[in-house]
């Protein structure tokens, strides 16, 4: 009995754009981390703004560490970086809200 090499797996690298999302699908060795699959997709090359050090990757909106290792069928997901702070903008709608219900009663 000879020493089998273990089959490739499966994954996707997901890059989610306002109107699209760009989705590479490759097969990678087992035991193969999740910057190895961003590295290996060519993902970096087209889209040159994407940076492992800033932005966030998850697996199944699960955020991960880039070394974290993939099974077969996983979907690796590049995260943005917010534009806006959640929390501001919730306030500010709140104010704005409030601002309209003032105005609203003085006609």
């Amino acid at each position: 009995m000879g020493f089998r090499m273990p089959e490739p797996i499966r994954v996707e690298v997901v890059y989610p754009l306002p109107q699209e999302q760009e989705i590479f699908s490759i097969q990678m060795p087992a035991g193969a981390t999740v910057r190895q699959a961003v590295e290996a997709c060519g993902i970096l090359q087209k889209y040159p703004e994407i940076d492992l050090a800033n932005n966030k990757l998850g697996v199944f909106a699960k955020l991960v560490k880039p070394d974290a290792p993939l099974r077969d069928r996983d979907r690796v997901e590049i995260y943005r970086p917010l534009i806006a702070d959640p929390k501001e903008v919730r306030k500010q709608r709140a104010a704005d809200g409030k601002a309209m219900k003032k105005g609203a009663a003085e006609l």
